[in-house]
């Protein structure tokens, strides 16, 4: 995958590599239905850029950006 800012990824590009969703399909339905919290706070945008740090909540798993 090619990123513009290697110091960020997109919240549904997250989700897949982490395996916590299966397709980006699934990834943009979790977020924009709101099931998925960052660092704490609902995020329904689903290019989100997330940065190192940052902590992503989705169906009790807890996961940080740590790349």
């Amino acid at each position: 995958m090619t990123r513009a800012d290697p110091d960020t990824i997109d919240l549904q590009d997250f989700l897949k590599l982490t395996g916590l969703v299966e397709t980006g399909g699934e990834a943009k339905f979790r977020v924009q239905g709101g099931e998925v919290r960052l660092n704490g706070e609902v995020e329904t945008r689903r290019r989100r850029k997330l940065r190192r740090g940052d902590i992503v909540e989705y169906a009790g798993q807890r996961v940080s950006v740590d790349w």
